[in-house]
């Protein structure tokens, strides 16, 4: 039995064995917090901006890692601040200036992106460009973000394609050809020891938690090429097309996965896989559907993850997935985020009493649709804390507020949810 003054003396645990702790349904010495850790936990660089200058931190650029949503490198001193137990893989790459171009925010602050990003400015527009000069994406004035233009097979029926030069029209969607660092090395032998010797530096110089950032997406990179509408209506209409079509993504997702592991896997702790599979009102497609299309490769790559390397398996999938977890988690899952409590069946309390011994919940801290960007900080404070108490019970939970933080949203609320989640 474990006495009082042997808790009060318990050595603290290491960033990186708290998260581990927290996936493994084993109570960490404190709620594990990510910020920053992946492409959907972090925050806008105007916001960052305001956090950066509330904390009284007045040194480093800001730097737009992810040009799309505009998210920004969350800085070590930022990071040491606020207690974050988590570090993106990407953060091992372009640590020269050079390695960075000058650009300038939609408020117009003055930011830097990776210089191998190639943008243009039309009209006021800001135009994302892919390899052969082709507009991927558009920013319009005014707007704080990034939104795809291109949809490289929109006009050709799956029906009767052989989707032969899929690999390279993957090469034409915004999401899937302007990377994040890290992921801008070509998978030959220079590009993988390049991505090793990275990977192994950064592991050599932190104990937070590494998540490594693979994508692996079954059920949204169609809708890259075809566009949403036309994909959903083609797995009514074709679903033998499609599934010809997800067993030739899987296929080139899970030779990537074997070179990129090999290099990645003995130094990352978490995998990142990402699916949107769910909307406000629940999952986009029936249980019975991502039974049939997408289960069966997410449960090929998700189980080839793990025989390749120690890691963890996370999903990102916005929007109401409850009727779907059983399923993840039979694939394979360990966690998922962002947990989006404002979507129908996505309660924090009967998510973990229905799944809590099986899946660890990363996200569901705070409610960014309404509480922190409208909140008072003591209502943000409020919210968090009845969120942590009812999810840290017995492990299962990483802190990651409901996907990253917006432009507008008051440094004093960043501020608060962070103090509470330590409360």
């Amino acid at each position: 039995m474990t006495t009082c003054t042997q808790v009060a003396t318990r050595k603290p645990m290491t960033p990186r064995e708290r998260v581990l702790a927290a996936i493994e349904h084993r109570a960490p010495d404190r709620v594990p917090i990510d910020f920053g850790g992946h492409r959907s936990s972090g925050i806008m660089a105007i916001a960052y901006a305001g956090l950066k200058q509330a904390l009284g931190i007045t040194t480093g650029d800001i730097y737009v890692y992810d040009v799309i949503q505009q998210l920004a490198i969350v800085e070590p001193d930022v990071a040491d601040a606020l207690g974050i137990d988590t570090v993106e893989l990407g953060r091992a790459f372009l640590t020269s200036d050079s390695d960075w171009q000058e650009w300038i925010l939609p408020n117009g602050l003055a930011c830097k992106i990776p210089g191998y990003i190639a943008v243009e400015n039309r009209g006021g527009d800001w135009y994302l460009k892919g390899a052969d000069g082709l507009d991927l994406g558009v920013q319009k004035a005014g707007c704080l973000y990034f939104e795809q233009c291109h949809y490289p097979l929109l006009h050709r029926p799956i029906e009767t394609d052989d989707l032969a030069d899929l690999a390279e029209r993957l090469g034409e969607t915004m999401w899937t050809a302007v990377v994040h660092p890290g992921a801008h090395m070509k998978l030959d032998v220079a590009g993988l020891a390049e991505l090793a010797a990275g990977a192994r530096d950064l592991r050599a110089t932190t104990d937070r938690a590494i998540i490594g950032l693979f994508g692996g997406s079954i059920f949204e990179v169609p809708q890259f090429l075809y566009r949403m509408d036309n994909h959903l209506a083609q797995m009514a209409l074709y679903p033998d097309a499609v599934q010809r079509l997800m067993t030739q993504l899987c296929d080139l997702h899970l030779a990537n996965l074997e070179k990129w592991l090999g290099a990645v896997g003995p130094y990352i702790d978490i995998i990142l896989f990402g699916d949107d599979l769910g909307g406000q009102n629940g999952p986009l497609i029936s249980p019975d559907m991502y039974r049939q299309m997408c289960k069966p490769y997410h449960r090929r790559l998700w189980q080839r993850a793990k025989q390749l390397a120690p890691v963890k398996v996370m999903l990102h999938s916005c929007g109401g997935i409850e009727p779907l977890l059983d399923d993840l988690i039979d694939a394979g899952l360990d966690t998922t985020n962002p947990v989006q409590i404002s979507s129908v069946g996505m309660q924090a309390r009967d998510l973990k009493q229905a799944y809590g011994d099986r899946l660890c919940f990363w996200g569901g801290g705070c409610d960014t649709r309404d509480v922190l960007p409208h909140g008072t900080p003591q209502q943000v404070a409020t919210h968090v804390r009845e969120q942590v108490d009812t999810m840290r019970p017995q492990g299962g939970f990483v802190f990651q507020q409901v996907h990253n933080i917006m432009a507008d949203v008051p440094p004093e609320n960043v501020l608060a949810m962070f103090a509470a989640v330590k409360d």
